[in-house]
């Protein structure tokens, strides 16, 4: 599971009412994975240390797949999608990346690499996810292995520019644009990287 609320506190995370973690969840970290029987399990997501529910969901794990969990929107409207992760190992100097875009009050944004001054765009036209669209975009994109300046755009203008992102071969990556873009600390624009294997 994955916390990407901007604004909410930190949770905790039940797995058919079993707390599974020992510390509170905070924006914007990630649990890593847990082993959960295959079938229909519930999920709650609580506010830290109460038994306050903010997103209840019963969901189907199919017997030795994997999945992402991500808690997201603002805490007023917060809510959960979840996508299957393909963990196939990537080909000899590949890595494998895709991305999710998680800011509540941000538009559609094109994601791509800046080296030299071009910019290469990889993924394109990509608004804020819903389990939709965050399920057709589930898939990873196999890139060569390397070390990449990363830049978001809006109409062509550039938003973030995220140098030095480090793609190591056999390594397979979800980033997702986080925060708010007004917010300042914790809850600032930015991009988050998780590794998956």
């Amino acid at each position: 599971m994955i916390h990407v609320s901007p604004d909410a506190p930190g949770v905790d995370l039940l797995v058919d009412n079993n707390k599974v973690n020992n510390s509170a969840l905070t924006f914007p970290n990630a649990t890593g994975y847990l082993t959960v029987n295959a079938g229909t399990r519930n999920f709650k997501v609580n506010a830290a240390g109460t038994t306050t529910t903010v997103i209840n969901a019963d969901l189907p794990f199919v017997k030795d797949k994997s999945y992402s969990l991500y808690a997201f929107k603002r805490l007023a409207s917060i809510g959960a999608f979840m996508v299957e992760d393909n963990l196939a190992t990537p080909a000899a100097g590949q890595a494998h990346i895709r991305f999710f875009h998680l800011r509540p009050d941000a538009p559609a944004v094109t994601v791509g690499t800046l080296a030299g001054g071009t910019f290469s765009p990889v993924f394109s036209n990509r608004a804020f996810e819903t389990q939709a669209t965050a399920t057709a975009n589930q898939g990873f994109t196999p890139v060569p292995a390397g070390t990449y300046t990363f830049d978001v755009r809006v109409a062509g203008a550039s938003v973030l520019n995220v140098p030095g992102v480090a793609l190591a071969a056999g390594k397979i990556y979800t980033v997702f644009a986080r925060g708010l873009v007004a917010g300042t600390g914790a809850q600032a624009l930015g991009a988050q990287i998780v590794t998956h294997n």
